[in-house]
């Protein structure tokens, strides 16, 4: 029996919910080898996001990110189902947006990364994911492949988001890795 979007999607973010706090070690050092093997030593802008909901906390990455003078972004929520990546310095002050997530202030510069960090709530070996439901990220993702080809979608979830097979349609973007804490899946 092949189940839907919604089901998993449930499923994966109660287990999340319920799982979180055993994980203990994520190696952030694996995605800074990832960005100096695929960007060299260019200083890029990474489309982070704030962690909420459970998801995985990213808060030492950014921190080590912004040490090391990459650029960081956030999304940001607009009108329309529609979403951008807005700059961030770390400790700078978010505001909590009509969606409830912390945002840059609007008045930020709008970003096209060059890394695209996704949370998720499950996925497959075959780099498929299933998020919130929205569409928020797909669609972003896609226009920035429209704009820039050498973006690179990296999802980042715990181990035990994995699912066997993710249904997919033609509106779903493909990642190119998931970072979890066993490591980097291509």
């Amino acid at each position: 029996m092949k189940q839907d979007k919604t089901f998993i999607r449930k499923k994966f973010l109660l287990l999340r919910k319920k799982n979180y706090s055993k994980v203990k070690k994520f190696n952030f050092s694996l995605i800074f080898k990832l960005i100096k093997k695929n960007f060299f030593n260019k200083k890029i802008n990474i489309a982070a996001y704030y962690p909420s909901n459970y998801e995985v906390n990213i808060l030492n990455f950014i921190q080590q990110a912004s040490k090391k003078n990459f650029k960081i972004a956030l999304p940001v929520i607009k009108a329309a189902g529609k979403m951008s990546f807005k700059s961030w310095c770390y400790k700078d002050p978010l505001y909590v947006s009509k969606f409830g997530t912390l945002e840059p202030l609007n008045t930020k510069k709008e970003v096209i990364p060059d890394l695209v960090m996704v949370p998720i709530a499950a996925y497959d070996n075959q780099l498929n994911r299933i998020g919130y439901g929205k569409g928020y990220y797909d669609r972003i993702l896609q226009k920035i492949n429209e704009i820039k080809k050498k973006t690179i979608f990296l999802g980042i979830a715990y181990s035990f988001q994995k699912y066997h097979k993710i249904p997919t349609n033609n509106h779903d973007v493909k990642l190119d890795y998931i970072f979890t804490e066993k490591g980097i899946i291509n």
